[in-house]
């Protein structure tokens, strides 16, 4: 996805909420899992992105699944601790970059 289309997708609002980055969610925010691509310069992850996508996708980050942001570091923000379905799990920012998610509607 060019960053022209991930702007779009990014700003893109929908009935059931906002598409969105995993690195770019804050503390509190939860969505689905819409798609998990390995896209980003190998250089930034220290493994190439076709490895990338098959750890987030071994780890769970799966289409469809729930996940809420619940804490980050205190330098720079990483790395996140996400609530993934019924676990938790800690990844590098730059690693959540790849995850996709639909953000739930925001309460009023």
């Amino acid at each position: 996805m060019n960053d022209m289309r991930a702007a779009e997708a990014r700003d893109a609002a929908t009935p059931a909420g906002v598409l969105v980055r995993l690195s770019e969610a804050s503390p509190g925010d939860s969505g689905v899992i819409v798609e998990v691509r390995a896209e980003s310069h190998p250089a930034d992850h220290g493994v190439d992105v076709h490895e990338l996508q098959r750890r987030l996708l071994e780890f769970g980050f799966v289409e469809g699944a729930r996940v809420t942001l619940i804490h980050e570091g205190a330098i720079r923000r990483d790395p996140i601790a996400v609530r993934l379905d019924d676990m938790r799990v800690a990844l590098r920012r730059r690693d959540a970059e790849d995850v996709w998610l639909m953000l739930d509607a925001p309460r009023p």
